[in-house]
């Protein structure tokens, strides 16, 4: 399929000649003597690009230009004109304009700037669909009340600059639903920074967060860009901050007051523009009472709270999630498309999931590479989600405790019987 113009100008010679050498080019062409015709034909016919007069009677151009930005803020528009000048040229590009060219036209430069807004529309069409892609891959699955109610309060507080501090057991999707936030919000373009502060040393915390200048400290060999820096007009993540040291989080308060801050070994201040998120497992009121957490950085996170409820509390969702990843680990390990019987997803809505989300994902993954059936049923959930069956005799809960063994022999001895009787099963 070829690409199809729309040539607007109200000089039939000028839409013969420039229609002619186009379709030679390989185009497909349609024609508009003025901008109320062309507005039409662009409703019903949707070209890939037009080629716009800016002086015609009726409704000029320019006019007509705005009138195509406002529905099809996409559509690459070329503009044309015999009484070109810088300040025309500047007015067209601010309203949207992909490019600007003067009569007598330069067939080359024409073809040239066509193929520039085209490969440009192609471009912008890929980040799109790599945007919903982003989107649709940390959306929040399930439609329980709870969940339901979860997604309104995304919905509303991601568009927004506030702050927010997300709070929920482990295992509940506190990072996933971050994620969600930042590529709903206006900085989607911009980078999500993590901080994962349950991992990173203490004493490291700092250097992550501010970075530092060579020769600063011993091990200072180069230059290090920190944290806060990276995250610039984007989005910085601070993953379980209850378990940041005080020290860090006195510094980190003074920074987002100040919004400025000095590499370690610079003086050098360094103006910030960014957004924070923040999760918890922690209850940080709790942590403020007992002098683990700062007062003060709790009420410059806590903007807007969202609390993501436990799975036990949700388990409507559970076959949702469920479909989710047995689709997700087909994928993965290239295995045939999996199903669930409805008596097997009940059984998964009594348990009280302890580990939530993570632990109910962590199952599937097991029994998609485990189960050779296609279809799951009650005899394939193991202990302890299934309490019928006998934990001892029960493959996945065995092969969950072979690293608990010291003796490697034992483990071997062990895993050789479930991996017969695994092959055995399938045969």
């Amino acid at each position: 399929m070829f690409p199809t113009i729309l040539i607007v100008d109200d000089e039939p010679s000028i839409i013969q000649s420039l229609s002619g050498i186009l379709t030679d080019e390989g185009f497909d062409i349609l024609t508009a003597l003025n901008g109320y015709e062309a507005l039409k034909i662009i409703e019903l016919e949707s070209p890939d690009i037009v080629l716009l007069d800016i002086w015609m009677q009726g409704i000029d151009g320019i006019e007509t230009l705005k009138e195509i930005k406002k529905k099809n803020p996409q559509l690459p528009v070329l503009m044309i004109t015999g009484h070109g000048s810088i300040e025309t040229a500047v007015n067209a590009t601010k309203i949207g304009a992909f490019d600007f060219f003067e009569k007598p036209l330069s067939i080359d430069k024409i073809i040239l700037g066509i193929n520039n807004a085209l490969n440009f529309r192609k471009l912008e069409e890929e980040n799109q669909y790599l945007k919903s892609k982003t989107i649709q891959k940390h959306s929040i699955d399930g439609n329980s009340p709870a969940t339901i109610k979860l997604k309104q309060q995304i919905a509303i507080a991601a568009p927004t600059d506030s702050w927010i501090l997300i709070s929920g057991q482990n295992g509940t999707g506190k990072k996933r639903i971050s994620r969600a936030i930042h590529h709903l919000s206006a900085r989607a373009d911009y980078p999500l920074i993590d901080v994962n502060c349950a991992s990173i040393i203490h004493k490291h915390m700092e250097q992550n967060l501010l970075g530092y200048e060579k020769g600063s400290f011993k091990e200072a060999k180069t230059k290090f860009i920190g944290n806060l820096e990276m995250a610039a007009n984007g989005t910085i993540y601070f993953d379980e901050i209850g378990n940041m040291d005080l020290k860090t989080q006195s510094k980190l308060a003074t920074i987002l007051q100040m919004q400025k801050f000095s590499r370690i070994g610079g003086d050098r201040q360094i103006n910030i523009n960014i957004r924070v998120l923040a999760s918890t497992s922690k209850d940080l009121e709790d942590e403020i009472k007992k002098g683990n957490f700062l007062e003060e950085l709790y009420f410059k996170l806590n903007i807007i709270p969202i609390i993501i409820p436990p799975l036990k509390k949700r388990t409507e969702d559970i076959p949702d999630l469920v479909k989710t990843f047995l689709k997700k680990y087909t994928k993965k390990y290239k295995t045939p498309p999996k199903k669930i019987t409805g008596d097997a997803l009940h059984l998964l809505q009594q348990y009280p999931w302890p580990g939530n989300i993570r632990e109910l994902k962590n199952l599937v993954e097991r029994l998609s590479i485990i189960t050779s059936k296609q279809t799951l049923d009650v005899t394939d959930i193991p202990h302890p989600y299934n309490n019928t069956v006998d934990k001892k005799s029960d493959s996945v809960y065995t092969l969950n405790k072979l690293f608990m063994y010291n003796n490697i022999e034992k483990a071997v001895e062990i895993f050789k019987k479930e991996y017969n009787k695994f092959h055995k099963n399938r045969s």
